[in-house]
């Protein structure tokens, strides 16, 4: 079963569906399209608030013009082991100034959490039954220093950059 985890903890009432050819959003839920799919369906509507699902080998440079619609983009991890959502995270907050909500889908584990908030992302829809009682326990690892400087800034120190120390995990 998937929870949907934010650091606030767990949230109930997720609203967002992502649609299938099985599955379509009902009433009170919001569809997560796919990127080709929002792209077609954004051309003939001014609506906002509106999800996409962004799969690893897709150009997150498509969605700039329509950011300021998009509430929420769920970046897919197929695999533990593919960091392409790390790349899209950056990319969307860096860049392209992405201000909506940044959910990881798929594998997500536990210890990719603090590095994935780093990057950006505020929601995380879990399935691992070992993160989701981590994240419920509030035992997220610790990561106390950072080579590089993120979407969220760690602590300022002098000196070297690999000297910096963060100030998530618990």
């Amino acid at each position: 079963m998937t929870k949907i985890w934010k650091e606030t903890g767990f949230v109930e009432g997720d609203i967002w569906v992502t649609e299938t050819e099985e599955r379509k959003a009902g009433e009170g839920e919001k569809a997560l399209l796919p990127v080709e799919d929002f792209l077609e369906s954004v051309a003939d509507t001014n609506d906002v608030g509106l999800g996409v699902l962004l799969a690893p080998a897709d150009d997150v440079r498509k969605l700039e013009p329509y950011l300021d619609r998009i509430a929420l983009i769920a970046v897919a991890f197929p695999a533990f082991s593919d960091g392409r959502g790390f790349s899209h995270a950056t990319l969307l907050r860096d860049r392209l100034g992405y201000t909506g909500e940044l959910r990881a889908v798929g594998d997500v584990l536990i210890d990719q959490v603090p590095l994935m908030l780093r990057t950006g992302f505020d929601s995380f829809a879990v399935t691992n039954p070992v993160a989701q009682r981590r994240l419920a326990e509030n035992r997220l690892t610790g990561v106390a220093q950072h080579y590089q400087p993120t979407a969220r800034d760690a602590e300022a120190v002098s000196g070297f950059s690999w000297r910096r120390l963060g100030s998530t995990g618990a």
